[in-house]
């Protein structure tokens, strides 16, 4: 009898701190969403049409086989508006699902740029020819946040 009580109490020692750790978790009005790589570019002057016509070809081709492949969510390209001389003008934001996808993919977005674009001569071939007509000033990841609807 003695050890029935001691399981029974030890049951109902572990269900109340079970039940006391989930009522302390705290409650945050957010969750991580997908990852963002983003790269800041100035295009130098006079060269804007080259750098779109560029992006509007190889830079998407890549970009479409990437995601056809599973490797990226989406991506974009932003136009910065009222920057000054020497800063970027231009954002290539590439969406993955999350940090652990983007890392796991790597591999197989190495290969989808060699069959899409080259292997790594003709890719660095291209990276020299647009140091002509672009600077990258940086890039950063960002992680989304999203915010629950309140009352939530």
């Amino acid at each position: 009898m003695k050890i029935k009580r001691l399981v029974v109490g030890s049951v109902a020692a572990v269900l109340l701190i079970a039940a006391i750790s989930v009522y302390a978790q705290v409650n945050r009005p957010y969750h991580n969403g997908s990852v963002w790589s983003i790269a800041f570019i100035r295009i130098k002057p006079g060269m804007d049409s080259a750098y779109m016509n560029y992006l509007a070809g190889s830079w998407k081709t890549e970009q479409e086989a990437q995601k056809k492949d599973g490797n990226i969510v989406s991506y974009k390209v932003m136009s910065v508006e009222g920057h000054n001389a020497g800063e970027f003008n231009l954002m290539l934001m590439t969406e993955y699902k999350s940090l652990a996808a983007m890392e796991a993919s790597e591999d197989k977005a190495d290969a989808v740029a060699q069959r899409v674009i080259g292997n790594d001569e003709v890719q660095m071939k291209g990276y020299n020819e647009r140091l002509a007509i672009r600077e990258i000033i940086g890039d950063r990841l960002a992680r989304e946040v999203i915010l629950e609807p309140k009352g939530r």
